[in-house]
């Protein structure tokens, strides 16, 4: 029976095919969320995303480490409701422009609970997170510490912790476009110049210099590496907190085996320890570990066509998942109501572009025209990255929890096309 098929880790956590072989996610059956909310549309687990959140602080209590913040990396998933699931469950939040700081206050973050950073924010986002009042402003270059000093001059009664990013040297073992930690990155300042930037900052009554922050990338799945990234940092000085990034690996397909959550906090906490010595505070940044595995997409097939190859064409691709025509990211499918399957095809989009393919050598069970194909772990910069191209609509952002479904983000309209538009 279909039900005894055992579902890939790459699911949302308590998803299961039923005795028909269709899958639930959150207790709903995709098909029957797919007919009421239409596709594409992104589905996402609110048990999964709870699971994920307590599972890393709990990581840190199991560590023995009392003194963390475990903050929501926002561009993963930047959804108001998204965002609210995380404040309620006791994180904090890193935003990276003004937009992203508006969202993480509109979702009840405290704002001393979140992180600002970035390598290119103006006076104006800068201006904002000042009269936030946020946990910490992550200064990443000379230039900032030149705003800051003109913009936080009247602060010394109450100055704004900072801290300074620093690109550590280490290579994230990552795809180039998501590895942060390099020397040669457009991120933070080198190690060489850090005791430099240090001094400065120091120096500011306006700012309160409390510690160090890097970050080496996305997708990482050698514990050793983040052990490297708090080695490199260690010989720059004595502080009392350190913000060790993000960057833990997520499964995309079902031979990916990431460390576990459990374990990534502990080989961070130990590496601390050992470096940094004991009682700082520390600070984490998950994003993708946070929300990817959670969500998934449900797309409607439009199209097959068989020519050198079987194309089957959905209603979605690269408005709805950028990241395959970005840096080839790689993803499994199923038809919804079929999994399993040899038929071998590739997963186009509905889009102008060549290039618009969701996932090459895909093995479907046959695919016909009206099916619902399920593509799993895209909790994380799907709707983070969607677009308008072709004049396509964004998708909706649908919460499942115990049976229920609910619209978080409604799907555009043709309307919204043009609701920014300015007459003559």
């Amino acid at each position: 029976m279909a039900s005894v098929q055992t579902l890939s880790h790459v699911y949302p956590i308590g998803s299961r095919l039923d005795d028909h072989g269709r899958l639930q996610i959150g207790g709903c059956d995709v098909l029957e969320l797919a007919e009421r909310f239409g596709t594409p549309a992104y589905v996402v687990s609110e048990e999964d995303l709870r699971t994920r959140a307590r599972a890393f602080l709990d990581g840190f209590r199991a560590a023995g480490h009392e003194d963390f913040e475990v903050v929501f990396a926002s561009k993963a998933f930047p959804a108001t409701a998204v965002m609210a699931l995380f404040a309620k469950e006791g994180l904090g939040c890193d935003v990276a422009s003004a937009g992203e700081l508006h969202l993480a206050l509109r979702a009840g973050f405290d704002p001393a609970k979140l992180v600002f950073h970035g390598n290119a924010r103006d006076d104006a986002e800068f201006v904002a997170a000042l009269d936030a009042r946020v946990g910490y402003i992550v200064v990443d270059s000379g230039d900032d510490i030149d705003r800051l000093e003109r913009l936080s001059a009247g602060l010394a009664a109450a100055p704004q912790p900072v801290l300074l990013r620093v690109a550590p040297g280490v290579s994230g073992h990552t795809h180039e476009k998501i590895s942060t930690g390099q020397a040669d990155s457009k991120f933070g300042v080198s190690l060489q110049e850090a005791p430099a930037a240090l001094e400065r900052l120091a120096a500011l009554p306006g700012l309160d210099l409390q510690g160090l922050h890097f970050h080496l990338g996305s997708q990482l799945f050698t514990l050793e590496t983040f052990r490297d990234g708090v080695a490199a940092i260690a010989p720059l000085g004595d502080f009392p907190v350190y913000d060790l990034g993000g960057g833990l690996g997520v499964a995309y397909t079902a031979e990916q085996e990431p460390p576990a959550i459990e374990d990534y906090v502990a080989a961070l906490v130990e590496a601390a320890r050992e470096q940094l010595g004991p009682g700082k505070r520390l600070l984490i940044e998950p994003g993708r570990a946070l929300v990817a595995n959670g969500g998934v997409t449900l797309y409607r097939v439009v199209g097959v066509k068989r020519n050198v190859s079987t194309w089957v064409a959905v209603d979605g691709g690269m408005s709805d998942n950028l990241r395959p025509m970005l840096y080839g990211a790689r993803y499994e499918a199923q038809v919804a109501d079929r999994f399993g399957g040899s038929t071998r095809v590739h997963l186009t989009g509905k889009h102008c572009e060549s290039g618009d393919v969701l996932i090459r050598d895909a093995l479907l069970d046959d695919p016909r025209v009206g099916d619902v194909i399920v593509v799993p772990v895209t909790g994380a910069y799907g709707h983070a990255m969607a677009n308008n191209y072709n004049g396509v609509p964004r998708a909706p952002v649908i919460f499942v929890a115990d049976g229920e479904a609910r619209v978080v983000v409604r799907r555009e309209t043709l309307d919204d096309l043009h609701a920014r538009d300015v007459d003559g």
